[in-house]
């Protein structure tokens, strides 16, 4: 197994915060279309193992997310 360098650590950490912060303004029914979204994509992954299955459960995800968080 291969450590992946202190460099990779702190990019990864630059783009959590980047992405977290972008989210400061968003309406709730956006949050509940990203949130259902990033939930289907690792739903998609785990199940179908491949980018099919992961853009597949991100699609369903963000329009179940989007649909139950309408006002």
């Amino acid at each position: 197994m291969h450590n992946l360098p202190s460099t990779a650590y702190t990019a990864i950490y630059a783009v959590t915060l980047a992405s977290l912060s972008a989210c400061a303004g968003m309406t709730s029914q956006e949050k509940g279309t990203a949130i259902g979204a990033g939930v289907g994509a690792v739903g998609g992954a785990v199940l179908g193992g491949g980018t099919l299955g992961t853009l597949g459960g991100a699609a369903v995800g963000g329009v179940i997310g989007h649909e139950v968080s309408k006002p």
